[in-house]
């Protein structure tokens, strides 16, 4: 083996490798960047429709319900199912969807209107 000591590249970073494609420019011109780049801007929940929620008691053997009615038409079945999932837990009250309409075992529509805000729905308070 021979020692080669002619032909070397030196990686120490003394030598630039040739010619740097960018050495030439100069970002005298240029405008300077935004101020506040590195903060991120806050995530707002996006809107997902109206939702009229209500409290109902006819046709059921004097036993109150909460329903909610009138989801947006783009929100699929699968979502409305978690979501009727997600009220019963945080109700602590059984329920059931139906169509595109869930109902809520009891008087639960101060709970209701709560976590329907918390999750980007626009929830009213419909009837009396």
């Amino acid at each position: 083996m021979s020692k080669r000591s002619k032909g070397r590249i030196v990686t120490d970073g003394e030598d630039n490798l040739g010619s740097n494609p960018f050495g030439a420019l100069d970002a005298r011109g240029l405008p300077s960047g935004p101020a506040n780049a590195s903060t991120p801007k806050p995530k707002s929940t996006p809107k997902k429709g109206r939702v009229e929620v209500r409290r109902e008691k006819a046709g059921r053997g004097g036993k109150t319900v909460t329903t909610l009615k009138a989801f947006a038409t783009h929100i699929p079945l699968g979502e409305l199912d978690a979501l009727a999932f997600e009220l019963k837990k945080s109700c602590a009250c059984g329920g059931t969807l139906k169509g595109r309409e869930i109902e809520l075992q009891g008087d639960v529509v101060d709970r209701v209107l709560e976590g329907l805000q918390k999750r980007g729905f626009q929830a009213v308070k419909s009837g009396g």
